[in-house]
């Protein structure tokens, strides 16, 4: 079981892991700072950035972090053997410290001497060596700045140095006696004289370091190495130096990165140089060196630009140039390398963020370049690049401050062998067991087939064939499969030719298949003069390889008039003579096969009489794009009318894009550019033929970038100037503001974009996104914030010198308006404007407000009555304050007449408001006129749009449907009377006690017995007899006949208990246990008929009623709706709706995506609450694919896209919002609806799986009551006044609601759902076949011979006897309780619903005659009309029942046996009878005194006897369990 487990556990993390893979394709982490140094162990990470020094797991999970001392770690360096890390610089001046490799924050030791650089600008490398005395030290390049006051104590002259790892003296530089170092020669008297130290690494005895010399007039990069002995100064005494010089067609005098490639025989080495030039294509190489033997003819420490002991110059040092360029580019930044089996895999960063991967061969001959990791923006790859040393299918690379993980491979995008082998890519091969590319890594326990080893030359086609003269008349044909299988040793390898009728080509015994050969000989008659069609299945294990192969007579190939006859005959399989220059089946070692060589070039003089005149490119726009390509591009020229296709292809010429021409005239060509990756391409235009004229050069660049914005608050008005700084932004397509539609007008350069603000209508701050638009893509740029106008509160003037200063008071904000975006004009006679020069703003006078100071010169005394003021688009004018003393008097003058005014307003106003109560009730009677005119004609021209499609029903199997029968009001708790699936089968063994108990209530005269005392007992109530009898329904559910004749006698007794009083109250109520009894006996013997009859019509009916009461309003809180069939239930208060079509979507979930990517159309109201909307998301997508949605309802969430084609970000629908906000009044909050959301008809909608969230609230639901932080409301309580109309003026008048007027509602619903009624009436009570369910019949006639035998002739009561057996005892009960046959949930409202029908149902029954007037329950009058009709049919049904034959006692025994038989097994009887021991041993002695009134004295004496041993074994199990 822990196995079963772990394995599960284990078979999940992979899927998971395999998941994160496929689709994540990196892990990445990001630090708060750039990253500046990056090493790697065998169990973690580490990684240095500013002052902190990180611990990250192999998978990029920060575990530790350290804060260091100084303000930046110029070198990290793990130590595995002794499980340290060592960081240099994180001390003051360059000193080092040791750390526990497991827990960076555990210093182990910490030094004080200065080991490294500690600038930004200055350079190190450290790494371990190993002497042949097997010592260890640190070998230590180091270049320090010139000058720095805090660490004068610093030797600057000691550039490469030996410390001690080991003793007393770590770190420590000195050797034998001295301090041996490596220096720059004439460092002092040359002080522009600049080293960066880019390497170093050990090569068996030798180490290297790798070094940019910088000098005013000069710049090179030197390769320095030092012979490995014990002794530091004998090791760096023998100091070697070379330039390295790259590459041929410029000279590129800086490095960048470098990277030594481990295995192989020749030891190489791999760097980036650059001219420094990034706008030249070429800028950057990746160049490769051979560094085996470079000590030839190099003298010891005579270097011209280094020295250890020897400092006065030497000769020039050797240029060494590279073996071959990898790769050309306009800016490569770091380089690594891995060995693959013979082949070399360069990894390359670049500046634009991508990162490359280039597969090299022996022959030092390059493929195309393939990209495993591209980022949006130019962010540069830091120069240091590591694989992972345990997982080496990763690689570690960072750039600014992010750090990724990355797979050096995506083997599993190739879907095929072919596919896979064509990729070139020594990480990826087939995977026989798997049938998938993979990495070899991954492919346990299987064949594992990739490119072979060594050469590009083994790798251009997958298959090559030679066809040779065999014997005399015979010609053979060998194949060779280009593979390489691993693990080594194919356990099979066949071969099969086959011709193009299935036939096979080879004659008998003479095919062969050796791995990779495959051989076959035929006759040569065979070779017909248009070649041979040949199929060659090669099987590797169980991988198929198929190739089909034209075979041809080879001295026929090449012959004139063939262009290519070299190329035609190697294509043919055939060898070509150079000498003789003839196609022959006779290889030579000099001939050219499809395995050798190429065939020469040779120019051959071709046809001329067609002439096509060379299309020219001129000019090419735009010529710099972005990765996402471009749409309406153009290419202007001559003679290019003929052009169908445009070409972009890298200088490899690796994997050419070809476009489509979509207009072309002779001097212009108009395309789009797809999505394509960053750098530059090189474009010509391809005529039909192929061929491709022209050529011209584009730049493909990341997406632009935002850096900075200015100014960052704008005001509600607009027009505010508004700078951004970035870059590229030459290739932004259109500038957007969120909320705005239209694109905003704007002047750009390559890092500037101008614009002004457009206004908004904001009444707080508000902050809108500003988004660059590439190519229909949205860019986020940076945020804008808007902030209402300013307000500008008054002015005064005041008289200073000559000058008049204007003084305005401004209230504060947070716009920080400038001068030069102030407008002031000062008006009296005339305008006088403010200059910008003479505009003063003070912040925060002595009054809390902003002062603006405008300066009039020359104008005192001047008499300003305005003043203008223009910001942007805003713009007021101020007006002078008044004199309050002036407008007192006035007031006091027209004080009289304002009164006489006032009186006169008065009597008109009075008459207005009279007029306009008058029509106010006009409009109240219109609106319930309109009201009922309009539920008149809804009621007379709706049609019913009740779907009766339903799929499967959902039928509870009968242990269920009988548990909740029996037990309606427990539920649940009573499943432990069903047993569970695997004893369905099974006849489960009773123990002795359940034995002997069930033998005792088998014996019918105890059974009565004890039936019967209960029944007397005065606390044994109506739900402990309903319990007995449905306890002993399932006890003795194995035995119906038995079962059957106990109900009989007990049902005598009770007509006999009935007959003198009230014969026509027998079985009307559930008061004694037969009753429950009778009750249980028909849901028995009724569930065939109920499935196979009524069920159908019961489900539609049900669903009928519930889409009806669903097409309406429904308010959440009460259930209450506007169609349904009970007047309690009514919504009469529903404001207008509309009906919505949604299309909704479902989410890719991770760990079930079998709905994803599901739509469906789902019809909703705009008054539905989010969570009704999820109700019939789920019913309809139910509906249509025939089962639920695999995630609960609980756990989903709804978002509104409200731009499918957009990038948007989707809106979250909330129920209720979160926090004070949404509309409230009084204490009570409105529930959100999708017309609260403005959600239109045709929106998109996506269900999402709801993200855990933490629910601060106590109160379990929006209908709790008891235990509420807020009372919500949703339809009810919609007069409460809304927000828009308490800030409206003029609110919006609310129509007058009566809940009479809606009484149409009532009898709409009854017509919708009449048919489904009538339909299920008619099959309860309807004959089909002329057949009623055996139990109704042989019932009905148990009654019909009771009342015979006690003279009963009034007709009345027999009718009553069976309504109150069947239709109220039975058929009610499932008419109300759907619950019971089906699996679903019936809520308050639809059991309204149901209650009516129910009682029409009954209603049919009655033989009373109803009496209903205009003041009768509405429930009544719904079906009053077709009462009479179904009474009609219910008289017929019982009468064609009493017409039947009778079912013989043999017939309906057989027919109970039949029911026992089939439910054998699937209740638990012990469980059932153990709580029936439980009554008796509670009545224990009143039952020992009914029996002792049986008369029977043996009778007596034996169900005694049996009691008694009943209780001895309960209460011996019961002592057994207590010891």
């Amino acid at each position: 079981m822990w196995k079963g487990k772990m394995k599960t556990a284990f078979l999940i993390v992979t899927v998971i892991i395999f998941l994160i893979r496929l689709y994540c394709g990196e892990e990445t982490y990001r630090f708060d700072t750039e990253i500046n140094q990056l090493v790697v162990g065998n169990n973690a990470v580490y990684v240095a950035a500013a002052a902190d020094i990180y611990q990250l797991s192999r998978t990029l999970h920060c575990e530790l972090r350290k804060r260091v001392s100084a303000p930046r770690t110029n070198m990290l360096l793990p130590y595995e053997h002794n499980r340290t890390l060592v960081a240099c610089g994180s001390r003051n001046c360059g000193a080092c410290e040791v750390l526990d490799l497991n827990n960076i924050s555990k210093t182990i030791f910490a030094d004080v001497s200065p080991v490294v650089p500690v600038g930004a600008d200055t350079s190190s490398v450290g790494f371990l060596v190993k002497t042949p005395g097997q010592q260890t030290y640190l070998a230590v390049g180091a270049a320090h700045a010139l000058e720095d006051q805090d660490c004068r104590h610093v030797n600057r002259d000691q550039l490469i140095t030996l410390r001690d790892t080991t003793g007393e003296n770590i770190f420590s530089a000195v050797g034998s006696g001295d301090t041996p170092s490596i220096k720059l020669i004439n460092s002092t008297n040359n002080p522009t004289q600049t080293l960066q130290f880019i390497d170093g690494f050990q090569v068996s005895d030798r180490i290297f370091f790798v070094l940019n010399v910088k000098k005013s007039s000069s710049e090179k990069v030197r390769l320095l190495w030092i012979q490995v002995q014990d002794d530091k100064g004998r090791s760096l005494g023998t100091l070697r130096g070379a330039t390295l010089q790259c590459c041929g067609d410029k000279a590129r005098a800086a490095l960048l990165s470098s990277s030594l490639v481990r295995g192989g025989t020749a030891v190489l080495w791999a760097g980036v140089f650059t001219a420094g030039d990034r706008r030249d294509p070429d800028n950057t190489a990746l160049g490769i060196f051979n560094i085996t033997s470079m000590d030839k003819d190099v003298p010891t420490d005579r270097d011209p630009d280094f020295c250890f002991s020897t400092c006065n110059g030497g000769k020039n040092p050797e240029q060494i140039e590279p073996k071959g360029v990898a790769f050309l580019h306009p800016k490569m930044m770091s380089v690594a390398t891995a060995t693959v089996s013979a082949w070399t895999v360069l990894f390359i960063g670049t500046g634009d963020g991508q990162l490359l991967k280039i597969v090299m061969d022996q022959d030092l001959q390059f493929g195309c370049p393939d990209i495993l990791y591209e980022s949006s923006g130019d962010r540069a790859i830091f120069p240091r690049m590591l694989l992972d040393p345990v997982d080496k299918t990763y690689i570690f690379m960072a750039s600014e401050n992010k750090l990724s993980r990355i797979r050096v491979a995506n083997c599993s995008k190739f879907g095929t062998l072919a596919a896979c082998w064509s990729a070139q890519d020594p990480y990826c091969g087939w995977c026989a067991r798997r049938n998938r590319c993979s990495f070899e890594e991954e492919c346990s326990r299987s064949v594992w087939i990739s490119i072979p080893d060594g050469s590009f030359k083994e790798t251009r086609r997958i298959t090559s064939y030679q066809v040779e003269d065999s014997s005399s008349g015979k010609t053979k044909v060998q194949v060779r499969a280009h593979l390489k299988v691993m693990p080594s040793g194919v356990a099979s390898f066949t071969c099969r030719f086959t011709l193009s009728g299935d036939g096979d080509l080879c004659d008998a015994a003479s095919s062969s298949a050796v791995f990779p050969m495959c051989s076959c000989i035929f006759p040569n008659h065979r070779l017909v003069p248009g070649g041979l069609n040949v199929t060659v299945k090669m099987v590797i294990n169980s991988v198929d390889l198929s190739e089909t192969l034209t075979l041809r007579n080879c001295s026929h190939v090449g012959q004139p008039p063939t262009p290519a006859p070299c190329t035609a005959c190697i294509a043919a399989g055939c060898s070509w003579s150079l000498r003789e220059q003839r196609c022959s089946s006779s290889p030579a070692p000099s001939h050219v096969t499809q395995t050798q060589n190429s065939c020469p070039i040779i120019d051959i003089p071709g046809d001329n009489s067609t002439i096509v005149l060379k299309p020219e490119i001129h000019s090419m726009e735009p010529q710099e794009i972005t990765y996402l390509g471009k749409a309406g591009s153009t290419i202007k020229g001559r003679n290019l009318s003929q052009v169908v296709k445009i070409r972009l292809k890298d200088k490899r010429n690796c994997a050419p894009i070809e476009v489509p021409v979509l207009m072309a005239t002779d001097t212009e060509v108009q395309f789009s550019i797809p999505r394509v990756s960053k750098g530059v391409r090189t474009v010509c235009v391809a005529l039909r033929d192929g061929s491709c004229y022209g050529s011209v050069r584009m730049n493909i660049k990341s997406l632009p970038s935002c850096q900075s914005i200015s100014p960052r608050t704008t005001w509600a008005s607009g027009q505010r100037k508004i700078q951004i700084t970035g870059q590229s932004f030459d290739l932004v397509d259109s500038l957007k503001i969120a909320n705005e539609h239209k694109d905003l007008i704007y002047n750009v350069t390559r890092t500037i974009i101008d614009f002004e603000a457009p206004s908004q209508i904001v009444n707080k701050a508000t902050v809108f996104p500003i988004n660059l638009v590439v190519e229909g893509h949205n860019i986020f740029c940076d945020n804008i914030t808007y902030h209402a106008d300013p307000e500008f509160v008054s002015f005064s003037t005041t008289d200073v010198a000559n000058d008049l200063h204007v003084t305005v008071e401004k209230k504060t904000d947070a716009l920080n308006i400038t001068v030069k975006e102030l407008s002031i004009i000062a008006i009296a006679d005339k305008e006088y404007p403010c200059k910008t020069d003479q505009i003063q703003i003070r912040l925060n006078n002595n009054s809390g407000d902003d002062s603006i100071i405008c300066v009039l010169s020359n104008k005192r005394g001047l008499s300003v009555q305005q003043i203008k003021i223009t910001l942007g688009g805003f713009s007021i004018v101020r007006g002078k304050p008044i004199n309050y003393y002036w407008l007192l008097g006035l007031i006091l003058v027209f004080m009289p007449f304002i009164l006489l005014a006032m009186f006169c307003f008065n009597r008109i106003k009075q008459k207005q408001m009279s007029k306009k109560l008058s029509e106010q009730v006009e409009l109240l009677e219109c609106d319930i006129r309109k009201e009922i005119r309009d539920g008149f004609a809804e009621l007379q021209t709706e049609k019913s749009d009740l779907i009766e499609a339903f799929g499967t029903i959902p039928y509870l199997d009968y242990k269920h449907f009988a548990i909740r029968t029996f037990f309606p009001e427990t539920g649940p708790s009573q499943n432990s009377f069903v047993n569970d699936v695997s004893q369905d089968s099974e006849k489960v063994k009773q123990d002795e006690c359940s034995q002997a108990i069930s033998d005792l209530i088998h014996d019918q005269p105890f059974l009565i017995t004890l039936v019967h005392t209960l029944e007397e007992q005065k606390k044994f109530d109506i739900k402990q007899k309903c319990m007995f009898a449905s306890l002993l329904s399932i006890a003795l559910h194995s035995d119906l006949v038995y079962l059957t004749s106990v109900m009989e006698d007990l049902l005598i007794a009770l007509m006999d208990q009935n007959s003198n009083a009230q014969p026509k109250l027998m079985l009307r109520r559930t008061e004694s246990i037969v009753e429950k009894l009778l009750t249980n006996w028909m849901s028995m013997c009724l569930y065939g008929f109920l499935r196979e009859s009524v069920g159908e019509p019961l489900f539609l009916m049900v669903s009928a009623l519930i889409q009806r009461i669903n097409k309406g309003p429904v308010d959440a809180i009460t259930d209450k709706a506007l169609y349904t069939l009970n007047e309690d239930w009514l919504l009469w208060q529903a404001q207008d709706f509309n009906t919505l079509k949604l299309k909704v979507s479902f989410q890719v979930i991770p760990d079930s995506d079998s709905d994803a990517g599901t739509t469906l159309d789902v019809s909703v109201l705009d008054c539905d609450t989010i969570e009704q909307a999820k109700e019939k998301i789920l019913r309809s997508f139910k509906s249509k694919f025939g089962h639920p949605y695999h995630v609960q309802f609980k756990d989903i969430d709804l978002e509104y896209v409200r731009d499918p084609s957009e990038d948007s970000a989707p809106l979250r629908l909330r129920e209720v919002d979160p926090g004070p906000g949404g509309v409230e009044h009084g204490g009570v909050k409105m529930l959100n609806t999708l017309g609260h959301y403005k959600i239109e008809d045709g929106a998109s909608i996506r269900v999402t799986k709801k993200k855990p969230r933490a629910n601060l609230s106590t109160q379990n639901s929006i209908r709790d009551e008891d235990n509420y932080s807020t009372k919500y409301c949703h339809l009810i309580e919609a007069d409460l006044p809304e927000t828009d109309d308490l800030q409206n003026k003029n609110p919006k008048r609310k129509k007058l609601k009566l809940k009479e007027v809606y009484l149409t509602k009532l009898l709409g619903t009854k017509v919708a759902v009449h048919s489904f009624v009538e339909n299920l009436f008619c099959t309860i009570w309807g004959m089909p076949n002329n057949r009623v369910p055996p139990a109704v019949k042989y019932f009905f006639d148990f009654l019909d011979t009771e009342a015979d035998k006690r003279k009963i002739s009034d007709p009345d009561v027999l009718h009553i006897w069976k309504t109150n057996s069947l239709p109220l005892r039975f058929w009610v009960n499932i008419l109300k309780n759907p619950q019971f046959v089906f699996d679903m949930e019936k809520t308050a409202h639809l059991d309204s619903c149901l209650s009516v029908i129910a009682q029409a149902f009954m209603d049919s029954f009655s033989l009373t005659e109803q009496q209903l007037g205009k003041h009768a329950p509405t429930n009544k009058l719904l079906y009053a009309k077709d009462i009479p009709k179904y009474k009609e049919e219910v008289k017929a049904y019982y009468k064609h029942i009493g017409e039947l034959p009778a079912h013989s006692a043999t017939e309906f025994r057989a027919f109970l046996l039949e029911e026992s038989k089939k439910h054998e097994n699937e209740f638990n009887e012990s469980a059932a009878l153990c709580e029936i021991y439980k009554y008796i041993l509670k009545y224990f002695d009143e039952i020992q005194v009914k029996l002792d009134q049986i008369a029977d004295l043996e009778q007596k004496a034996e169900l005694k006897q049996k009691l008694n041993h009943v209780k001895d074994l309960f209460d011996e199990r019961k002592r057994c369990k207590w010891e």
